[in-house]
């Protein structure tokens, strides 16, 4: 089930959305936040991996539904990061870098 996409990511398009699906439907976790919550290593590590990919999943193990909502929604807030979708225990973020590198850019090379 998805989740409705924040205010980061309302003035995005619905196809510009849809390939932003597609491209982070082939992706890996690269954080994952467990019961430590929002850490500071862990909001470390996120903008490190949103200035560098862009676009990325985390993997959210913190107790129920409305749990896992409540850190989404203060993580998006706290890295300035669009919700684009969250199936689960997961969520992909969004937050362009115009400075990106291109080899590490999920936007911008071939996965």
């Amino acid at each position: 089930m998805t989740s409705t996409h924040s205010k980061n990511t309302q003035s995005i398009g619905n196809s510009e959305l849809r390939q932003y699906r597609a491209i982070a439907h082939k992706l890996n976790p690269v954080v994952r936040v467990g019961g430590n919550g929002l850490s500071p290593g862990v909001l470390l590590e996120v903008n490190r991996a949103l200035d560098d990919h862009e676009l990325i999943k985390i993997k959210i193990a913190v107790g129920d539904r409305a749990a896992r909502d409540e850190l989404i929604s203060e993580l998006c807030a706290t890295v300035s990061a669009g919700l684009v979708q969250r199936i689960g225990n997961t969520a992909t973020l969004l937050r362009r870098n115009p400075e990106s590198d291109p080899r590490k850019s999920n936007l911008q090379r071939q996965i």
